[in-house]
């Protein structure tokens, strides 16, 4: 990457930042489900949170200045996100199911071993759209960690046109952030078993973006 796209990576940043800022600060954020996370944390456990692709807009705002690692797509998409995360104290890890996951597994494994928290969006970067991958199934199971669903939506939204439903927020609106309940995995599951917690954690992400969402019907 040269000097200019550096610097034009870096505006695209603090642009996208400005922005988030500026929508998330005008508007009242509503936080439930919170206390089963906060105890989880207090006891240093690993924690990978879901969140599909569609409800990504809040999560750079929502999670900033924690020090959480994410895994980002390594893509022009996943540049953008990657330029705005650093700059809130985001650690980066890219990579993706279409792209060499090695490296980036050792990475997300030592994180979580350590006690880390992780973001995944388990049906990016191209879908289908709200279809759990097994990555972060076997991620869970290899690490111990806890899953935890999270998921917003807002009075004063749109829905793209596009394969996700990307959902966009305005400003001075109100917003909930759903924090779901931890589940875990169990290391020893056969090939039917970890379809079946495959589909009940996709099941569960799912209904907590139709929860956030019944809050504005």
């Amino acid at each position: 990457m040269s000097v200019w796209e550096k610097i034009r990576w870096k505006a695209v940043g603090f642009l996208g930042r400005f922005v988030l800022r500026a929508c998330a600060k005008t508007s009242r954020i509503k936080v439930l489900g919170e206390d089963e996370y906060r105890k989880a944390k207090q006891a240093k456990k690993p924690i990978i949170f879901l969140i599909w692709h569609g409800r990504l807009m809040l999560v750079p705002y929502f999670f900033r200045n924690r020090r959480i690692t994410a895994l980002v797509s390594p893509s022009r998409d996943g540049e953008i996100i990657t330029q705005i995360g650093l700059g809130w104290r985001f650690r980066v890890i890219r990579g993706s199911a279409s792209h060499s996951i090695v490296r980036a597994w050792v990475e997300m494994r030592q994180e979580l071993r350590k006690g880390g928290e992780l973001i995944i969006v388990p049906d990016g970067p191209r879908g289908p759209a709200r279809r759990l991958k097994q990555g972060g199934l076997k991620l869970a199971q290899d690490t111990e960690a806890l899953l935890i669903p999270w998921s917003f939506s807002a009075k004063r939204k749109r829905f793209l046109r596009s394969w996700d439903r990307f959902l966009l927020f305005y400003p001075f609106s109100r917003i909930v952030a759903i924090y779901g309940k931890p589940m875990t995995v169990s290391p020893v599951l056969d090939e039917s078993e970890f379809e079946t917690e495959r589909k009940r954690i996709e099941r569960a992400l799912s209904a907590l973006d139709a929860e956030a969402d019944s809050h504005f019907s």
